[in-house]
């Protein structure tokens, strides 16, 4: 069969759905300034769907930094891969700071947060190592394991014992191959909002020969209480081997970094694929990351904006017995029980009734019949908007209850 026949054919998952749900369930389109509030489809909506956690996207001083950079080098500084002709000293700068931030030796950079930890496991591991993975583990970790030609054991998420039988496994089969251990967990998961067991991770290491590898993507910045993540917060930051962090949350921007110890990065720049191949990350954003970094720093009223909001909207929730799970960070899911056509309806009615945008997560990310309210208070967002957001939502839940989701007709986009 033809390529192009073949997937036109099969649409995927997503795709099948892709006519009906464009522009509104599937790339919906927010205009205006970033903020808690911008325009969808012509009216001003509460937005809780942007991981602009401390509010940097649009503060005046990052603003700021990012124009006088553009200004200067333009978005196309330096030009070339890193080992080419694409080294500066300030990506090299910005590189210091983050190691030095997150307590490791050295760091380095990636032009994408997704692409940067595919391409650690794809260089950290070969077909004599085990990789030892939490089951509920973001895409971007699943995807580098399929890169790797060896061993994985997945446990239960955040499951020690299901751990335990992983590492004993994986200690068995090293024992012929002469490879090592890696175990990966995130820092925060970021749909559920749980963190991970990082600090009993660490403690296996007594009886457990491994490294540890940590994507803290939702932590960099909101977790511990210099905002340096989760393994921070929980006060076992030597016993991570290696730190993932992203500037697409809380810095509000593009890019990531892994930090570690020297001889490893070191290891790391001259073996990752998709750094020696890639184009250098622009000067604007290498400068506009060093500015995000110095007030994460020296700014941690931002921090207590966004944990202010937070305490407040998950405690309200909790407070009219909203299931928000065991959410430990600023990632606030809210539980109901109700189908894939019930959730489209919810999604209808929060945006044209209520003016409220959140993301919604049915089955299969969740169990069936299973609606999941992803909301992301950030520090931009006011406690009149937390109060107006759990009166919603217990309308909301009222509907539902009721029936009304599930009597009502599969809402038709075109017409809103």
């Amino acid at each position: 069969m033809d390529i192009f026949e073949k997937r036109v054919r099969n649409l995927g998952p997503l795709g099948q759905y892709g006519k009906q749900a464009d522009g509104y369930f599937m790339f919906p389109k927010l205009e205006g300034e970033i903020g808690s509030r911008m325009v969808f489809r012509g009216k001003e909506r509460l937005i809780w769907s942007l991981n602009n956690y401390l509010g940097l996207a649009n503060h005046p001083e990052v603003r700021k930094a990012d124009a006088e950079a553009a200004a200067k080098w333009g978005m196309a500084t330096p030009m070339g891969a890193r080992m080419m002709s694409g080294q500066t000293v300030y990506h090299e700068q910005l590189e210091r700071e983050l190691a030095a931030f997150v307590k490791k030796e050295a760091a380095y950079l990636f032009n994408f947060g997704y692409q940067g930890m595919i391409s650690v496991i794809d260089s950290m591991v070969d077909r004599n190592d085990v990789i030892v993975y939490d089951s509920e583990a973001h895409a971007c970790i699943i995807d580098g394991m399929r890169l790797h030609i060896g061993k994985r054991f997945v446990y239960p998420h955040n499951n020690m014992d299901g751990l335990r039988k992983g590492l004993e496994r994986a200690t068995k089969l090293v024992e012929e191959t002469k490879g090592g251990i890696l175990v990966i967990t995130e820092g925060v998961y970021g749909m559920s909002g749980d963190l991970g067991k990082i600090k009993e991770i660490v403690e296996m290491k007594k009886e457990f020969n491994f490294r540890l590898l940590i994507d803290d993507a939702h932590g960099f910045g909101t977790m511990g209480p210099n905002g340096a993540g989760t393994d921070e917060f929980m006060g076992c930051q030597d016993g991570v081997d290696m730190y993932f962090g992203t500037f697409a949350k809380s810095m509000a921007g593009i890019g990531g970094f892994v930090a570690s110890k020297e001889s490893v990065i070191d290891y790391l720049k001259h073996n990752m694929r998709s750094q020696i191949f890639a184009k250098s990350l622009p000067m604007p954003m290498v400068m506009g990351a060093l500015k995000r970094l110095d007030m994460i720093r020296t700014m941690p009223e931002l921090r207590e904006k966004l944990w202010t909001i937070v305490r407040a909207l998950q405690s309200g929730l909790r407070e009219a017995g909203f299931n928000i799970g065991n959410t430990q960070s600023p990632v606030t899911p809210v539980l109901l029980n109700g189908t894939i056509p019930e959730a489209t309806n919810i999604t209808v009615d929060m945006r044209e009734k209520f003016n409220i945008f959140c993301s919604i997560v049915t089955y299969p990310v969740v169990p069936k019949d299973i609606i999941m309210l992803r909301l992301i208070p950030t520090a931009i967002h006011t406690l009149e908007d937390v109060k107006y957001t759990i009166e919603a939502f217990k309308e909301i839940r009222k509907k539902l209850d009721n029936g009304d989701y599930k009597n009502m007709a599969f809402a038709d986009i075109s017409k809103l």
